[in-house]
């Protein structure tokens, strides 16, 4: 097994990310989407849309214009759905959320409740191509931006099914055409199981985080219930192509005994979409995720096969863990009925936006499938890591150990039965991540990226996981009261050195990029950090076509005077 340092596993997943090394700027911004296997969306503009930061922040100084037809483009190279929240995801994974669209159409209703007629959209559609919801009648029935038009909700039930698809926006106007002539035909052929779905996915985000825990893989595709239990035997198994770490400093994995629920069906399944302060069950699938944007934010077992709402009982988990019934034949066996806060578990409950606490996330069977005995059942093997790494520290690139990749292979046989799959201790040490085995193949070399981060980029969308990987504790305040703000409306955290060493509330005032409030994580001025931050605030300022910067509030307030007087001196003496 691979034993990292916390500094080993934040310098491959800062790579995995697309932060750090050569060739993260390969294949532009549809390079960009593959590499991390969604991009999230959502409404709120301040420097720009977050899925325009989130190129911006990896790639640099791309034009806007070209970000958008990188996105949207004709024939199609992505569509929108849901995974972590309502994301951007590469075309070609249309077949790997077949398992949520089976979902939708087996609950048979929305959030809002779909109308009897929603099929005449349908036939609309197909007879005069694509439509947005102004050319069906708008969007609302009134001012509330909740109360949606039977027309706008039959288009996204119809999103939902997969009998139309988003594949192109104009403005930030969702343009919907029917699957069967958006998506190209040899991916929309493509049929595959529940099963196959959920280990396809897991193999993505596993690649896409580079080390991470099982909360972490939960939290990035949604899943709960018996899908939850399907990523569990898929790590389990090996299937999932992800192999057992251990990261020092990490949170230790915990048994727990599970029960997996059964299958989705149109009696049991319910399914939930994002939520943040606005009435439960009522949010626009245009609006991405609200509680991803929480503070210290769901680890594990909080999401749904799609994603969650704020309808349920705050801090929620099911009442049981997979595992806890006999399993042969490395499968794992499904019990019907298990209950979940009073409802039966059918893996898609709506469940509360309020995080749960990272730990006991990841105490749930996956990470956790440590305590089982025996002979029999799942076999977890892998092999690679090239022996070649050299030690080092700091973060200029060569900083895995060489005994951490010196063979990170793992055979353990155990029992899939009462208490999990057992994976062996390797001196006195135990998995508590899985990680992506191309990223333990080679140590992560090349530049940091200094920027500042999207509050709803993948690298931070996981609030336990920030604060675990980067000792960086983020809450974004934009529904937090103006007086009871702390960092700012909008702020994002400053990417340097393969740290986040602050945070800016940014805005513009015509060609002026204004710092709002600028906040240092350390009380010691370093002029290494004021550098950076200037640094990212140039940047970002000429990115969006400002040519002066000016900051209005700096804390410590024993930072104000060197970054002011740095400042001072314009952009080119920070290059």
């Amino acid at each position: 097994m691979t034993e990292l340092s916390a500094d080993d596993a934040r310098r491959l997943i800062l790579r995995a990310q697309g932060f750090m090394g050569a060739d993260v700027r390969r294949g532009g911004v549809q390079g960009m989407l593959r590499r991390l296997g969604a991009v999230q969306l959502d409404t709120v503009s301040v420097l720009a849309r977050s899925h325009e930061l989130v190129a911006y922040g990896r790639l640099g100084a791309v034009g806007r214009e070209t970000i958008e037809r990188a996105y949207w483009h004709n024939p199609a190279r992505s569509f929108e759905y849901w995974c972590h929240a309502a994301c951007i995801l590469p075309i070609e994974h249309w077949p790997l959320y077949d398992f949520r669209r089976r979902a939708y159409r087996a609950r048979k209703q929305r959030w809002h409740e779909v109308p009897a007629d929603y099929e005449k959209v349908l036939h609309q559609v197909r007879d005069s191509g694509p439509v947005t919801t102004s050319d069906i009648g708008g969007a609302k029935k009134s001012a509330e931006w909740w109360d949606w038009s039977d027309s706008k909700i039959a288009l996204e039930w119809l999103l939902d099914i997969g009998e139309l698809v988003c594949t192109q926006r104009i403005g930030w106007r969702r343009v919907y055409d029917l699957a069967e002539r958006a998506v190209p035909a040899d991916v929309l052929g493509v049929e595959l199981t529940d099963e196959e779905c959920v280990v396809r996915l897991a193999r993505i985000a596993g690649a896409a985080l580079g080390v991470a825990t099982r909360g972490d893989l939960i939290d990035f595709l949604r899943l709960k219930g018996p899908y939850a239990a399907m990523l569990d035997e898929a790590l389990a198994s090996g299937a999932a192509g992800l192999v057992p770490v251990h990261v020092a400093g990490w949170p230790t994995a915990k048994p727990s005994r599970r029960t997996a629920a059964t299958p989705p069906t149109a009696s049991s399944t319910s399914i939930a979409t994002s939520s943040g302060s606005a009435a439960p069950g009522s949010i626009p699938s245009d609006t991405a995720s609200r509680g991803s944007i929480l503070p210290a934010a769901s680890s594990g077992s909080v999401g749904s096969s799609s994603v969650f709402s704020a309808s349920a009982t705050p801090g929620t988990v099911e009442s049981g863990s997979a595992g806890s019934g006999s399993v042969t034949s490395g499968s794992v066996a499904v019990t019907s009925g298990s209950v979940v806060s009073g409802a039966v578990s059918s893996g898609l409950e709506p469940l509360s936006a309020e995080p749960l606490d990272a730990a006991a996330s990841d105490s749930v069977l996956s990470n956790s499938l440590l305590s089982g005995s025996g002979t029999s059942g799942s076999q977890v093997s892998g092999s690679g890591g090239s022996g070649s790494a050299v030690s080092g520290s700091g973060d200029s690139g060569s900083g895995v150990s060489r005994s951490s990749l010196s063979g990170f292979g793992v055979s353990g046989r155990g029992s899939l039965g009462s208490g999990g799959v057992g994976l062996p201790a390797v001196s006195g040490r135990v998995p508590n991540a899985w990680a992506d085995p191309e990223a333990l193949a080679s140590v992560p070399r090349g530049r940091h990226r200094t920027t500042l981060v999207s509050p709803f980029d993948s690298l931070i969308w996981h609030r336990g996981r920030t604060s675990r990987i980067f000792d960086f504790d983020y809450q974004l305040e934009l529904y937090v009261p103006k007086a009871k703000r702390v960092h700012g409306y909008f702020t994002m955290p400053v990417l340097a050195g393969g740290r986040l060493i602050g945070r800016v509330d940014p805005a513009r005032e015509g060609s002026t990029f204004v710092a709002r409030h600028v906040s240092f994580e350390s009380s010691v001025v370093r002029s290494a950090d004021i550098a950076a931050v200037l640094e990212a605030l140039w940047s970002a300022a000429s990115w969006v076509g400002c040519t002066d910067v000016r900051v209005e509030r700096v804390t410590p307030e024993a930072h104000t005077r060197p970054l002011l007087d740095a400042l001072s001196q314009g952009p080119s003496d920070l290059r």
